[in-house]
């Protein structure tokens, strides 16, 4: 739990987490933004977030379970991309769509039939972005079991991606972040009530 504080002060101190009004590109109302491109800035910071990371997938599933690390674009890729050094996994990733030349692949890396992949993404919403390349990634017989977010933002992911068999784990959820600093009077109870108003709709 002790990171779950550090990380969420240190997002909130580098104005990776901001609270206000914001729209999505889903074109959704939101009471935070959260842009997690911004701590591979922070390389300390970063490399304890693949650290821990590392451990959680570990002690969920093994690290020996599983053969590749799989990126969701674009947001996951970073993130991906140290942790496959960290873990020495290969890495592949599904595009947000397949390219107009050349092979035309959704999905870059060497790949079998019935792999077993984790999959990696920044931020968790709705799960679309994810649900999208679960789908890529059944197009080449690859299943996906489990998704590993950084931030869950509680807002319907974790139904969508249960529906097509995957667990969504996180490091941390909004939730947990804005509490997190409210402990620390970092934020006001406005801000909190908004973020679970948020959360509840």
């Amino acid at each position: 739990m002790e990171f779950v504080k550090e990380f969420a002060t240190f997002l909130h101190q580098n104005g990776i987490i901001k609270f206000g009004d914001f729209t999505l590109a889903s074109g959704k109302k939101s009471s935070y933004y959260v842009d997690l491109r911004l701590v591979p800035s922070y390389p300390i910071e970063f490399r304890k977030m693949v650290k821990y990371l590392e451990n959680e997938i570990g002690q969920d599933i093994g690290l020996d379970n599983f053969d590749s690390i799989v990126s969701v674009p674009t947001g996951g890729l970073v993130i991906a991309s140290a942790l496959a050094i960290e873990t020495v996994k290969p890495l592949i990733y599904v595009r947000s769509k397949p390219k107009d030349y050349g092979t035309s692949k959704s999905v870059e890396g060497k790949i079998h039939d019935n792999m077993k992949v984790v999959m990696i993404d920044d931020v968790a919403t709705t799960g679309g972005s994810v649900v999208n390349a679960i789908k890529s990634l059944k197009e080449v017989n690859i299943t996906v079991k489990d998704a590993y977010v950084i931030v869950n933002r509680m807002e319907g992911a974790d139904e969508a991606l249960l529906e097509l068999g995957v667990k969504i784990h996180s490091i941390l959820n909004i939730l947990q972040i804005t509490e997190a600093l409210f402990d620390q009077n970092l934020i006001d109870a406005n801000i909190l009530e908004k973020v679970k108003k948020q959360i509840n709709k």
